[in-house]
């Protein structure tokens, strides 16, 4: 009932980004035409592929709900670390492009049109942060990399803000670049950081080494445990992880003590809240099955 919950509201908080986006995204390209700027134009078209980022998330995270069925049996959560990936994809593309329009114009700087943009930017920092505050309470990789694509937007806003009080008193349209290059290079960082995270995810990489540290030291305290190997920890969408390990028993025990045994080693791996956990117990003698098909291979 808790994961439905929390399911339910990462999806509230992503349709939320959306159309808070979606709608903000219209007004921005009649505000960047009324008032004849090219920086708030250039932004128009960033937030549009914010827009169509955000919406596709939204589908995943939708479809990511499906139950299992016997072609994905573990079911469709890791569709969430797909939209993650193009999200950040597309924000690293979106990034570099408002590079390619702001470096130019530091050696060719224009004076925009300060009122219209003082306007504009007070009215995007309130709708950008106001959905970057939605999807802040998430904990998936898709709200995370979702919520680094409103923040640029808030930055980037601040940054107009910040020219348009500045360009009132003083002629230096310079700012305008120089601000808009600093916050881009900010986010880009940070969004390749969760790109990489996302990509270590997909090749099934350990997604949290201080929680496959805790495991082990919670199996080697098992004394009926003589030693334990083939483990292997990963994640479905960077939150439901899986657990996999065999584990060589130092004596054989009968199935009543095997059925304590593993209601034990349950109840002590409860606190990491695993969705998926095997475990093969190996009797002693017995050759591991996996290390013998190794072997023949």
């Amino acid at each position: 009932m808790h994961s439905h919950s929390h399911e339910e509201n990462s999806s509230k908080r992503i349709g939320w980004a959306f159309f808070l986006n979606v709608g903000f995204t219209i007004i921005e390209f009649i505000g960047g035409v009324l008032t004849n700027s090219t920086a708030i134009m250039a932004d128009a078209v960033h937030d549009l592929g914010d827009s169509l980022s955000i919406g596709l998330a939204w589908v995943l995270a939708k479809l990511g709900k499906k139950p299992a069925s016997s072609s994905f049996s573990y079911g469709y959560k890791r569709l969430s670390l797909l939209g993650s990936l193009i999200n950040g994809i597309v924000l690293i593309a979106g990034s570099s492009w408002v590079l390619f329009q702001s470096i130019p114009r530091l050696f060719n700087p224009e004076m925009p049109v300060t009122e219209g943009m003082l306007a504009l930017s007070i009215f995007g920092i309130a709708v950008n942060g106001f959905a970057a505050f939605k999807l802040s309470k998430g904990k998936t990789l898709n709200e995370k990399v979702l919520n680094l694509h409103l923040l640029e937007d808030v930055l980037g806003w601040v940054a107009v803000f910040i020219v348009s009080i500045v360009l009132m008193f003083v002629e230096w349209p310079i700012l305008d670049p120089i601000l808009a290059i600093g916050f881009t290079l900010f986010i880009l960082v940070n969004v390749i950081k969760n790109v990489g995270s996302t990509l270590k995810l997909f090749l099934q990489g350990v997604p949290d080494q201080d929680l496959a540290g805790k495991i082990e030291d919670k199996l080697k305290n098992v004394s009926e445990f003589q030693h334990f190997h083939h483990l292997h920890l990963w994640s479905l969408d960077g939150e439901s992880h899986v657990l996999t390990v065999h584990i060589k028993l130092k004596a054989n025990l009968s199935l009543e003590d095997q059925r304590n045994l593993k209601r034990r080693l349950s109840e002590e791996l409860a606190e990491f809240d695993l969705s998926h956990t095997t475990v093969e117990f190996e009797l002693e003698g017995e050759r591991c099955r996996d290390e013998v098909k190794t072997k023949n291979s």
